[in-house]
């Protein structure tokens, strides 16, 4: 049996001079909700390259992200097992 459960992810970037923010907000079928934050910077000698700011700072936010589920789904299968789980990527 195949069951399609539906999640939404939002990124939003913010760029203060050589500085680039990624805000990440995961939310799940359930309504729980994650977010994390990834930040890059340009060194200021560099030419100006919004995209490649906004690609770094997005996977440093969705990584984060990823280890955040990562340590949900691990502490869900703590509470079943009743051992200590650490899960890794």
């Amino acid at each position: 049996m195949e069951t399609i459960v539906d999640c939404t992810i939002e990124m939003e970037f913010r760029e203060i001079d050589a500085t680039t923010q990624a805000d990440v907000r995961l939310r799940m079928h359930d309504g729980s909700q994650l977010a994390a934050q990834g930040i890059a910077n340009r060194n200021p000698a560099d030419r100006r390259q919004q995209r490649v700011g906004e690609d770094v700072a997005a996977a440093r936010a969705l990584n984060g992200l990823a280890e955040q589920l990562l340590d949900k789904a691990g502490d869900e299968i703590q509470e079943v097992m009743h051992e200590k789980v650490h899960l890794t990527h």
